[in-house]
């Protein structure tokens, strides 16, 4: 294989908030193949995903262009003609493999990956799942949902109904470490291993269920007039996830160790990746990151569809000693935008031939361009969220809500935006925020150099309004004693869901 061409492993759970890595800063959590990263790599910790939800950050990031560009600001399916980066480095001789979770826009069927082991979260998320068949041979098919009871347990903390031999962790660890031990060794590989966890539901199997206890967990963040920090984005996930209806103490730290639970089982899988590299692993580039955070309680809130920390920022971790430093830590202003042309460098493509908002992360150790914003985006018309931020501020814009926030230097809990001496600051990051889009013709949220002014969304005031219900699609044929009972549970999930299904209807309309 050609020294110069390095090997590209891309490590990607999903739902990871940046502040839980014990060594960059959490010392409740236990992270021991994380943190050898962090020593033997650089560490990137102002890193904002372009959009705090699942499928428009996975679109964007593969696309190397912003969600208004790719058209993908919400979990839906779009049509984008852009390359991915896998298409680019199939070019230059890689081969270029998948594991786990992609959760991609479905209309661009595997995304140029030239072969995937395929593990969704939903049943018809994908034409087939390869982890549900490896249950089935393993004789576990009556485990209808083996990542996590969801509906009403969504964000319950709950055992595994598996061990974690036929964890899905656990899975997607072994399957990636077969990749490369049986891949074409004569080309460069780029791989990317994609966990679900620790997305909710918060399940680990036994003994990492039982790693960390309620008692150790610190109380999330809940400053005074949180409240105020909500979006109507924020309320809405808190209706369906079944969390706004008073808070419980123990409850919210249980979640959280769950959580963490969740992560620590992450880790332990990663390690065994890792270690599978074996003398490869100083030839290999490897990017340890996630799409988006996990509110987790702060302010009040589950989930994410946010644009505060908890939800936009999220880890960024690179080990390559020929090129990035050991045990670095750089607080620029960085995006997933970044890993497009960053990949693309190290493969040794020239970058002019793509279309792309990113830098090479190679080049920001070098210099860190003057005042740099990343930008963030979920949903839009009457529904959409809007963040631009560099070290020092951080802008937001809620349509929903007709407000703004304006924070500084990180402190998420107090909005400037009615501090007159922050006014001409606030102005300057609203023309900033405003004229991206009108310089890419996306005026969706835009009208006459100003956030237009939408009808606020309606908010249902019934309590068991607008709940979350994602059974098994074979939940009714798997219990015929109780299918009547599981028939009326189902239509009455689908009477609920209309508010999820209304919100989508109006996110994907572009004018």
């Amino acid at each position: 294989m050609d020294s110069n061409r390095p090997n590209i492993l891309f490590l990607f759970p999903d739902q990871l908030r940046a502040d839980c890595i014990f060594a960059l800063g959490n010392p409740q959590i236990k992270t021991p193949n994380i943190d050898r990263l962090v020593r033997n790599g650089t560490a990137f910790t102002n890193c904002i995903t372009p959009s705090p939800i699942c499928v428009a950050a996975r679109h964007a990031l593969t696309s190397g262009v912003s969600p208004h560009r790719t058209g993908c600001v919400d979990n839906f399916d779009v049509h984008c003609k852009r390359p991915s980066f896998m298409q680019a480095l199939n070019e230059v001789g890689y081969q270029t493999h998948g594991v786990g979770k992609m959760h991609f826009s479905r209309s661009k069927g595997d995304w140029q990956f030239q072969s995937r082991d395929i593990s969704e979260e939903l049943v018809g998320e994908a034409d087939r799942d390869h982890y549900r068949e490896f249950l089935k041979v393993k004789g576990f098919e009556h485990v209808l949902d083996p990542h996590g009871l969801r509906s009403e347990y969504y964000y319950l903390p709950q055992p595994s109904q598996l061990p974690d031999r036929l964890h899905n962790n656990s899975w997607i660890a072994d399957r990636s470490i077969d990749f490369l031990n049986t891949r074409d060794s004569s080309k460069p590989f780029f791989l990317w291993t994609s966990f679900i966890k620790p997305h909710p539901p918060f399940e680990s199997p036994i003994p990492w269920s039982r790693l960390y206890r309620m008692h150790e967990m610190n109380e999330p963040l809940r400053p005074e007039n949180f409240e105020e920090n909500q979006s109507f984005w924020n309320k809405v996930q808190n209706r369906y996830k079944y969390r706004d209806s008073g808070y419980d103490s123990n409850l919210s730290r249980i979640t959280k160790a769950a959580y963490y639970s969740a992560i620590s089982h992450v880790d332990y899988h990663l390690g065994r990746i890792l270690d599978s590299l074996g003398p490869e692993i100083d030839n290999t580039l490897i990017v340890f990151s996630s799409d988006h955070g996990e509110m987790l309680g702060d302010y009040g809130c589950y989930g994410k569809r946010c644009m505060l920390d908890a939800s936009v920022r999220v880890p960024l971790i690179i080990r390559y000693p020929k090129v990035f430093p050991e045990n670095a830590i750089y607080s620029h202003s960085t995006t997933l935008l970044d890993l497009f042309p960053t990949f693309l460098k190290t493969a040794g493509r020239d970058l002019k031939k793509y279309d792309v908002e990113g830098i090479p992360l190679q080049k920001l150790l070098h210099t860190e361009p003057k005042d740099r914003f990343v930008h963030s985006q979920y949903s839009q018309n009457s529904l959409g969220l809007y963040m631009s931020c560099n070290r020092k501020w951080k802008y937001i814009y809620s349509a929903a809500d007709r407000k703004e926030w304006l924070f500084q230097n990180g402190d998420e809990r107090k909005n400037l935006t009615s501090k007159k001496e922050y006014s001409d600051t606030l102005a300057k990051l609203r023309k900033l925020t405003i004229e991206r889009f009108l310089n890419d013709g996306y005026h969706a949220p835009v009208e006459s150099e100003n956030w237009k002014q939408f009808e606020p969304p309606s908010f249902p005031g019934d309590p068991d309004a607008g709940l979350l219900i994602q059974d098994p699609p074979d939940l009714e044929k798997r219990f015929g004693e109780f299918q009547e009972h599981a028939r009326n549970s189902i239509d009455k999930g689908s009477e609920r869901y209309n508010l999820l299904s209304a919100l989508a209807r109006i996110s994907k309309q572009t004018h």
